[in-house]
């Protein structure tokens, strides 16, 4: 007989399977729904009125049962989550005048590290290999020799990326600033008095009685960790509107020193930002592009080497930089597994929950050394945004995830055209995806993002309605340039 995978499609067996355990309830109830039609065809109109005669309707029996069928309903929509709509969103497009190619960083680092050309071959090395294109930017401070990180350069460029961002989602959303209820800018690394919150009410007039909040020190993953607050704000007030700023701003944090882990950030951090609106009115519904529809938290703070693996510190001669550990990939695996083993149950189909579940258990009972299963996430969303904290990031998740080129393609090129934003970065992608017209109604996205402490945490966003090529926004100008291939190593 010839061999079984040669005479079967094995895709097609798989497909087979999906189908019939996620349908397994519509596939069992259909027959039986058909054999009570047919018996009841069977029967003649004298034994259809002779049973319908059968039956004893009760006055008290009928009211009670409305009365129960209506509480039980009134209790079910009153508990119910109210739902969060992403109304629209903007982002920060920096002009061209901060605009570093690879030639003018590289100059920039020999005239800055002049006594130690061993740190400017490394950055060159890492440059190299980044997965960067020559279009990203740093802000106006760092194009000086030497770089002037003074507070007046950072409060600078924190006005020109969250001002732009906010003057976009303004024009973009037709929102007035008095309709603004919550407010939370995140930006982990700068955090001035008054703070950024404080900031953007006063630049815009916003009400007093307005919610606002400033979230500092919570590294590229704090995006998400606002739209979970903005989430809980928005389910106990109701009629609401809240604005989510996520930024991180370089000037004051950009490392002059010669630590190799600290030098690190400078080749891949760059500038922008980007601000969201969301809402709980059920006015927005017909507009909003997307619904959340999860957030899932992870933090491994509680192990020393998790905690310490991004660490603001200074160095040997008093120069503050953000120390990377050689660990950290190791720690970001760990991170992504206790997440996804949350938010698997919450979004796979039940075809994959069974598989991962008759693997787990063969592991416990038969053989510890079986293969653990992966479950395919790629039945679970259309759309997959992974933080583009460097090409190292990106190639991870898409080995452990089993991704294809696509499903990355939007993290990999908003590496190359913007570098790594931080917790902006997110937005970025979920824009070019938009740009590319591949966003439609039903949608599911994932978004992924990691940060110090350490944290995983990802949120699931469903699409409302399919979204036209935007004429505007960060990719408008290069997305018919886009995706790019960028090779493994760029010779400097």
């Amino acid at each position: 007989m010839p061999h079984f995978s040669n005479s079967v499609k094995l895709k097609y067996v798989k497909l087979g399977y999906q189908y019939l355990v996620n349908h397994i309830l519509t596939l069992t109830l259909i027959p039986v729904m058909a054999g009570v039609l047919i018996e009841v065809l069977r029967l003649g109109p004298a034994e259809i009125v002779s049973l319908w005669n059968s039956l004893h309707f009760d006055l008290v029996q009928i009211l009670c049962s409305c009365f129960f069928i209506i509480f039980v309903a009134t209790v079910y929509f009153m508990s119910k989550p109210r739902s969060i709509y992403l109304v629209d969103y903007a982002c920060y497009k920096p002009p061209v005048t901060c605009r570093v190619p690879f030639a003018t960083f590289m100059e920039h680092s020999r005239l800055n590290l002049s006594n130690n050309p061993k740190s400017v071959e490394f950055q060159m090395r890492i440059l190299e290999r980044s997965g960067l294109g020559e279009e990203t930017c740093l802000p106006p401070a760092i194009h000086y020799i030497p770089p002037t990180p003074t507070m007046e350069a950072a409060r600078g460029e924190a006005e020109i990326v969250i001002f732009s961002a906010m003057d976009s989602l303004f024009k973009k959303t037709g929102l007035k600033p008095k309709d603004i209820d919550i407010l939370i800018v995140n930006c982990s690394l700068f955090s001035p008095t008054p703070s950024l919150s404080a900031m953007v009410i006063n630049k815009y007039k916003l009400r007093s009685n307005i919610k606002s909040f400033n979230l500092s020190g919570m590294g590229c993953s704090a995006g998400l960790i606002s739209i979970d607050l903005a989430r809980d704000l928005l389910q106990v007030h109701p009629n609401s509107n809240a604005v989510v700023v996520s930024t991180e701003i370089i000037t004051p944090n950009y490392y002059q020193g010669k630590e190799r882990a600290m030098l690190l950030p400078n080749c891949l951090f760059r500038m922008g930002g980007a601000a969201i609106l969301l809402s709980n009115r059920r006015s927005e519904r017909w507009r909003a592009k997307y619904r959340l529809v999860h957030v899932v938290r992870t933090h491994k703070g509680a192990d020393d080497k998790a905690y310490r693996c991004v660490f603001e510190e200074e160095d040997k001669e008093g120069n503050v930089g953000i120390s990377l550990s050689k660990d950290l990939m190791a720690i970001a695996g760990e991170a992504l597994k206790s997440n996804i083993t949350t938010i698997g149950p919450l979004v796979l189909p039940a075809s994959e929950q069974l598989l991962f579940l008759l693997t787990l258990i063969g592991r416990k009972i038969f053989n510890p050394k079986w293969k653990p299963y992966i479950p395919d996430f790629k039945q679970a969303f259309e759309h997959f945004c992974i933080h583009a904290g460097g090409r190292a990031v990106i190639d991870e998740l898409q080995k452990n995830l089993q991704l294809s080129a696509e499903h990355v393609e939007a993290s990999r090129m908003t590496l190359h055209r913007f570098g790594n934003t931080s917790s902006s970065s997110l937005w970025y992608e979920m824009s070019y995806i938009e740009a590319k017209g591949r966003m439609k109604k039903g949608d599911r996205v994932w978004q992924i993002a990691f940060g110090s402490g350490f944290k995983c945490n990802s949120a699931v966003w469903k699409c409302n309605r399919t979204i036209k090529t935007p004429k505007d926004g960060p990719w408008a100008d290069c997305i018919q340039r886009y995706p790019v291939h960028i090779p493994e190593v760029v010779k400097l």
